[in-house]
């Protein structure tokens, strides 16, 4: 984990975040010592969401192979 000086951080903000986003944690020391970590924000995302395909499929079809797939 890499410390930084407050002055060394706003110089070089973006390259801190980056570092950040690989590391889990930057931290940035003021002149009077106190100390504060920088962490990326974990975003959790719904399992639901999924990418799309392409299917020359109508939805007649899909409604009959469900109610097939039910009745089994």
């Amino acid at each position: 984990m890499h410390v930084y000086t407050y002055s060394e951080a706003r110089q070089k903000l973006a390259k801190i975040l980056d570092q950040a986003e690989n590391t889990g944690k930057v931290l940035i020391r003021r002149k009077d010592g106190r100390t504060f970590a920088l962490v990326p924000e974990h975003i959790a995302s719904s399992p639901l969401d999924v990418p799309t395909i392409k299917a020359s499929i109508s939805t007649q079809e899909i409604v009959d192979i469900i109610r097939e797939g039910r009745e089994r």
